[in-house]
Parts: C-alpha cells; sequence; structure tokens
C-alpha cells in the first residue's frame, strides 16, 4: 500500500523539523569572563568552562584582562562581545559593584548571563554558582587552629581590599578565631590575591614579629608567597590557603602547605556553563548553585590529585548532586 503524498510530505517535514531542532541545540556560542590569567584558579573556571563545552558541543571563547583585574579592561571586553551578540554569557566580575553598569548594558541586550565566583548585586542572572567563601574561611581556619594545638600566633593575608571574595573569607577566618582564646591575630594585611606582593607582605611582617606560628591566606598564591618568604628567612609557620590548586596540592604533599580550602574552580565552570547551555535549550536550572566548604589536607589528597587539564565534567544531575 503506498503512502500516501500529504502523509510523505508531513513525514519529511517531522524528520526536517527534528533536524532543525538538534541543529538549534549544539554550536551555541558561550561568552566566558574571568578577573585574570594569574590566578591558577580561574585557569581552572576556564578549563571547566571548556570541558563543559566539549561535553555539550558548544563554542567557549575566553574574555581576560590582560592587567590582573582591570576594571576598564573587563568593561571594554564586555562592550566588544556585546556587539558580537553571543547567545549566553558566563561572567565573574573583576569587581562586584564596580561591574553593575556592565552587567546593565548585557541585561539590555537581552543576553542571559550566568554569575559565577564572585556573587554580583547588580543586574538580572539566570544563576549564580559558586561556593561560600565565609565557610571557607571558617572551616580552613578551624583546621589550622586545631594543627596549631589551639595556641599561638597568626598572620593575615587579605585578597583584594573591599573584595566580596576577600571579606567574606576574613570573617570566616575571624569566627574561627573568636572561638579560640588561646590563638592571637598579630596582624592582618592585604596581599592582593597576588603570589609576589604576598611575598614582599610576608617578608616585612617578619621584621616585626619575631614568634609566627599560623598564617592564614585568603587565596592559595599568596600561601606560596608566604612559605617561599619563611623559606628564605629559614623560619617555619603553618600555612593554609584557599583554592585547592594544583600549586597548593603539591604544596600539601611535599609538606610546605598545611592545607588548602576547596573552593573548585572547575567544577564552578563546568556548572555555570552547563547552567547558560540549558538555559538556552529551554531546560531546568538551578537559580543558586553553593557547594559546600572542604578542605583539602594530607590525610585526603587523593581526590585532588589529578591534573586539573585531564579532568572531565560531570553530568548535571552528578554536579548538581555535590552542592
Amino acid at each position: 500500500m503506498k503512502m500516501k503524498t500529504s502523509h510523505r510530505l508531513a513525514l519529511l517535514a517531522l524528520v526536517l523539523g527534528g533536524a532543525s531542532l538538534a541543529q538549534a541545540q549544539s554550536g551555541e556560542r558561550i561568552a566566558v569572563f574571568t578577573k585574570n590569567q594569574t590566578n591558577p584558579f580561574f585557569q581552572a573556571v576556564r578549563l571547566g568552562a571548556d570541558s563543559a563545552a566539549k561535553q555539550l558541543n558548544v563554542k567557549v571563547t575566553h574574555y581576560v584582562p590582560t592587567k590582573p583585574d582591570s576594571i576598564p579592561e573587563q568593561m571594554s571586553q564586555i562592550e566588544d562581545v556585546i556587539v558580537k551578540k553571543p547567545d549566553a554569557i558566563v561572567f565573574t566580575p573583576v569587581d562586584y559593584k564596580a561591574m553593575g553598569p556592565a552587567v546593565g548594558k548585557i541585561n539590555a541586550a537581552k543576553i542571559p548571563v550566568v554569575n559565577v565566583t564572585d556573587r554580583s548585586e547588580v543586574g538580572n542572572f539566570v544563576a549564580f554558582v559558586g561556593a561560600s567563601d565565609y565557610q571557607l574561611g571558617l572551616e580552613t581556619t578551624k583546621y589550622l587552629i586545631k594543627a596549631m594545638g589551639g595556641t599561638g600566633n597568626i598572620v593575615v593575608l587579605e585578597g583584594v581590599k573591599g573584595s566580596l571574595t576577600s571579606i567574606d573569607r576574613v570573617r570566616g577566618f575571624n569566627d574561627a578565631v573568636k572561638a579560640a582564646p588561646g590563638v592571637k591575630v598579630v596582624a592582618s594585611q592585604p596581599g592582593n590575591y597576588q603570589r609576589l606582593q604576598a611575598l614582599q607582605v610576608m617578608e616585612n611582617l617578619m621584621q616585626s614579629h619575631p614568634k609566627i606560628d599560623g598564617v592564614f591566606a585568603a587565596n592559595d598564591a599568596m600561601a606560596s608567597g608566604a612559605i617561599e618568604a619563611l623559606d628564605g628567612a629559614g623560619r617555619k609557620a603553618l600555612v593554609v590557603g584557599i583554592n585547592g590548586t594544583k600549586e597548593a596540592v603539591d604544596a600539601i604533599k611535599a609538606g610546605k602547605m598545611l592545607a588548602s580550602g576547596d573552593y573548585n574552580g572547575f567544577l564552578q565552570g563546568c556548572v555555570s556553563t552547563m547552567t547558560a547551555v540549558r538555559e538556552l535549550r529551554k531546560l531546568p536550572v538551578e537559580k543558586d548553585v553553593v557547594f559546600p566548604a572542604t578542605v583539602i589536607a594530607k590525610d585526603n589528597l587523593s581526590a585532588s590529585e589529578s591534573p586539573v587539564e585531564s579532568r572531565s565534567c560531570p553530568k548535571w544531575e552528578e554536579a548538581i548532586a555535590r552542592k
């Protein structure tokens, strides 16, 4: 029995329509903004975005200021991207207050935007993906204080003054210290999340303070700078950082760093990019994804030892289950 022409045409239209839908659900263009090229954490975020892009068959383009955390440069990059009109944007603001007008421009251009790592309080976002800086500061400090036996002098290397990540991490540190009367904070100074600046700050602090038992650094790069300064002076102290970078994992394995709060940049890069793509494909998304605070130390290193370059994003359901 022959199929009627009208039925054949209807079937053909259905097949072509399905093919068009499949094509529409791949090849989307995602612009990913991170703060700098110097912090290994943001390299992990970018690699996570790349892994998600490969898994979902989309194209990711990265935009990173050549001068670390440059507000004018990121603003210029956003204006350029808006002209290029990507399908979606994954956005870490270099300054959560200063970049508010830029987010407004993205919203006006009707480009969906996912906020990752540094929570922005201005603008409309599909979702936020990050970790609790406060909890990371709190739990990492608790680990340091326990290793110090609950007593001793600590110095703090803060991040960029006024940045939300630094404010919340130091707030977590301070709350942990409040519960440890035997611990004294002898100094707290910014190292601006940079290794070299932290090294210089630590060298100066050692001249003023002959007894330093612990160092809380608001990121791993500064922790590495502090370790270098201590080694140069032939002094010892327990040092913790935050971000869980490969550099920190290697230092923990070598016995140079005590611990690092795991900010899990790779997973943040994965989930923020997945969220952008799911929004475009009209699939359900989580509006607020905050991963729990965990501390990487010598007794649990195995899960963090694989190089970030060789990792693959988990499936969406598995990734969301980790929050």
